[in-house]
């Protein structure tokens, strides 16, 4: 398997470079798996129950949880988009518009050839 992954705008960046160096390998870990292993275990890439396309990459660290929305395109390609930490089990809805809105833009943005 080799997926190829890019990030959409600037939001994954700002997001990766605020987080201290353990939480940054524990996501480049979650990403190496994405790019090289055929099925992700669930434990590190699930499906964003009522929506479509939109799922979310979690890493967990020590008692923190951090997510970061993504989507596949074209089946090798996947988009990351916002990411935060989690203070409670329910992800908020508003991360989830969000990562809906920057989908919808990336799909938008690739139709008109940007």
């Amino acid at each position: 398997m080799n997926r190829t992954i890019i990030f959409f705008e600037n939001h994954f960046i700002e997001f990766y470079t605020s987080l201290q160096v353990g939480v940054q390998e524990k996501i480049d870990y979650v990403l190496y798996l994405i790019k090289n292993v055929e099925r992700i275990p669930v434990k590190f890439l699930k499906h964003i129950e009522g929506t479509t396309g939109l799922y979310e990459l979690r890493i967990k660290t020590g008692s923190d949880i951090f997510r970061v929305f993504c989507c596949f395109d074209e089946g090798k390609l996947v988009i990351l988009f916002n990411g935060f930490q989690k203070k409670n089990q329910k992800t908020p809805k508003s991360e989830i518009r969000k990562a809906e809105k920057l989908k919808e833009k990336y799909f938008n943005d690739k139709k008109k050839g940007e």
